[in-house]
């Protein structure tokens, strides 16, 4: 998949093609239909299809202290895409330029001069340019002028529910992996490359991978069950921990700490995927490191339980 980071990074080479636009947050069920509609409607039209995305999201632009915690951070959202079959990603840096950008030029700098667009996909909401003042019918009035195709695409449900990042972040902040995964199409899962932590786990027998999160803040918190690929061949059973660790006075980092059972191996430096499969319980404050130690051995013991081992 080619990427594209800026509008000043277009070429002549990037013009025709299908698209779409948004945020694109966990790439859920509905953003993987919007993904299979476009590559059909590149198939037909024998063009590339293409996704722009922003970076930051605009609501972490305008409000980051609201703005609500990703379930993707960029490289994942990225690999995501690529995964989805897509053969272009354009990454537009959102800032003050773009945020005061009147929606006519948007249209006219980004869809026709840069992309030169044959064809558009949004979801039924999209709104863009300064104020929000962009629509679905503006996009059509400018399609009809300039020769391009505009559709959106409706609700998508799974049952009678609409499938949205937001709901996908509520049932991961109240331990609802089940409903994560339905909405998701798979479970829920962390990617980062394993870091140098400060080592406290080995010495009360409990070593830990550091996964480094590069956000502020996620929507899970608490134990869990996980599994994690990209060590072996097959994926590995363990407990982690997600959050700012308590028990540490004086550390409010947002940390990823996995424990692997069975497992001695060193592997700074590699890059996995943690799978979170059964939420175990709250985070928690313990007065002492052995009274910590002793939980996490009931911790692994329902982990072990859940992959029955």
């Amino acid at each position: 998949m080619q990427i594209i980071r800026g509008l000043h990074n277009f070429t002549p080479s990037h013009k025709g093609c299908v698209a779409t636009i948004g945020n694109f947050d966990g790439v859920h069920l509905g953003h993987q239909a919007v993904f299979r509609h476009l590559r059909e409607k590149g198939a037909e039209l024998g063009l590339p299809t293409a996704v722009i995305t922003f970076e930051p999201q605009p609501m972490e632009f305008f409000a980051p202290e609201q703005a609500p915690s990703r379930l993707t951070r960029m490289r994942e959202k990225l690999q995501a895409i690529y995964e989805a079959g897509i053969n272009r990603t354009v990454v537009l840096e959102f800032n003050q330029r773009l945020a005061g950008m009147d929606a006519n030029d948007f249209i006219q700098e980004l869809l026709i001069d840069g992309l030169g667009i044959e064809y558009l996909f949004v979801g039924d909401d999209f709104r863009f340019g300064h104020g929000r003042s962009g629509s679905i019918e503006l996009l059509r009035e400018a399609g009809e002028q300039h020769g391009f195709g505009v559709e959106n695409m409706h609700t998508f449900l799974v049952g009678e529910e609409r499938v949205s990042s937001t709901r996908i972040r509520e049932a991961l902040a109240m331990g609802d992996l089940e409903s994560a995964a339905h909405n998701l199409g798979r479970p829920y899962a962390i990617r980062g490359r394993v870091g140098h932590g400060d080592k406290r786990g080995r010495t009360i027998g409990f070593p830990t991978l550091n996964v480094n999160l590069h956000r502020k803040v996620s929507p899970l918190r608490g134990v869990f069950a996980v599994s994690v690929h990209g060590v072996e061949e097959n994926p590995l059973p363990g407990v982690a921990n997600i959050g700012t660790r308590p028990t540490v006075t004086g550390d409010t980092r947002y940390l990823l700490e996995v424990h692997l059972f069975d497992f001695q191996q060193t592997i700074y430096g590699a890059h996995v995927r943690v799978e979170f499969r059964k939420r175990l319980r709250d985070e928690k404050r313990f007065e002492s490191f052995e009274e910590l130690r002793r939980q996490i051995e009931i911790d692994s013991r329902a982990a072990r339980d859940f992959f029955g081992i």
